[in-house]
């Protein structure tokens, strides 16, 4: 059996930041990925969004990692040259019922230390953006767009930079809870036996069912999850918007919102869609064409000039969410000895938006509790 330091499940964007935060402080860490490269997950399948913090409880590991994720992020950007853009977000209220709804999304965010927020009445929304149709807009202009593959290349540039490897198609099959740290099953045909003094799992969708195969970790310390399809659809004409527009936030999800990528294209999404599976190998990724009708149903109440068939599919993400919150606020969980009781282990559970954000803030955190277990053992 191979005796490693530490042990980074997943080379998504949150396992390429965790892996950098423990390399950088000086672990000898291996990143584990069952795909042949980096981030062919969620953090593939998103709006590439730099959120600014607006919609989550105060208290909450969201509220409190996205302000500093965000900063963090640019100035990241910034530093090593990825493309990104502070192009600022409109959250819009269509109807006079959503009102209370924006402003208290405001109130939240300025607790969670958001700056720069501007409530604005319907004709300075239309200045900014004269397509627009709305009764009130709240403006974030620390929100903006990243390059989301140049952002994980350089992440991993940093980590190998710092003596990190990185082993590709080495799925973890299963694993026990071990002492001084536990030991991972890898690979198939012939796999693989090691043991880490710290394992990190970052395996997005999968780190429930990884979680669920480590013999002797509690079950109750896992969260039962459930997936959230949501479908894009790109525009066809060119887009009269210079910001990302959404509206007010629905359950499961944060409204068919617009955003627009490096080269100024425009797309819509995602809708909320929740699978009956979470079968991370059954997920369908294609996207409906007839779902056109109801985005532009949607769009509609807030852009009413969207012109006719001007939509087409474009792709599809999941999201993973936690089971009990399907119908609410879903926050981020990151399970470790103090929780469960097992020495070495970190499960992140249910990384979804504003994950690419907070990748950084989270990579942080993940090394301060793993610093802290190191000196208290």
């Amino acid at each position: 059996m191979e005796s490693l330091d530490c042990v980074v499940i997943g080379a998504g964007v949150v396992g390429l930041a965790a892996a950098r935060a423990l390399a950088l402080a000086g672990r000898e860490v291996v990143v584990l990925e069952a795909e042949k490269s980096i981030g062919t997950g969620i953090s593939s399948r998103n709006s590439e969004v730099i959120h600014a913090g607006l919609y989550y409880p105060e208290g909450s590991h969201k509220a409190r990692l996205c302000p500093k994720g965000n900063a963090l992020l640019y100035a990241y950007c910034e530093q090593r040259k990825i493309a990104h853009r502070r192009l600022g977000k409109l959250v819009i209220a269509t109807e006079r019922e959503q009102i209370g709804v924006l402003k208290a999304l405001r109130a939240a965010a300025q607790a969670a230390g958001v700056p720069e927020l501007q409530w604005l009445a319907p004709e300075e929304v239309g200045v900014l953006e004269p397509e627009l149709s709305c009764v009130a807009g709240l403006f974030s202009p620390t929100s903006g767009i990243v390059d989301s593959h140049a952002l994980m290349l350089s992440l991993q540039a940093d980590a190998e930079e710092a003596g990190a490897l990185f082993a590709f198609q080495s799925p973890v099959i299963s694993g026990a809870i071990s002492d001084p740290g536990p030991i991972l099953t890898v690979g198939t045909e012939p796999s693989l036996s090691v043991r880490a003094l710290t394992v990190v799992n970052c395996a997005g969708l999968g780190a429930q069912g990884l979680a669920r195969s480590i013999r002797g970790l509690a079950p109750e310390s896992i969260p039962e999850e459930s997936f959230a399809k949501g479908c894009y659809f790109s525009l066809t004409t060119p887009s009269p918007f210079a910001h990302l527009v959404y509206p007010v936030p629905e359950p499961g999800g944060l409204g068919v919102h617009l955003t627009l990528d490096l080269a100024g294209r425009a797309r819509f999404g995602p809708d909320v869609e929740w699978l009956e599976t979470t079968d991370v190998l059954a997920l369908d990724y294609r996207v409906d064409p007839s779902r056109a009708a109801s985005f532009t149903q949607a769009i509609r109440r807030y852009w009413p000039g969207l012109p006719e068939n001007a939509l087409v599919p474009d792709y599809a993400g999941v999201r993973p969410k936690l089971k009990r919150a399907q119908r609410g606020f879903s926050d981020f969980i990151l399970s470790g000895p103090q929780s469960h009781g097992a020495r070495g282990l970190y499960n992140l559970f249910a990384i979804e938006s504003p994950g690419l954000t907070c990748c950084l803030a989270l990579g942080d955190w993940i090394l301060a509790l793993v610093s802290q277990e190191k000196r208290h053992a």
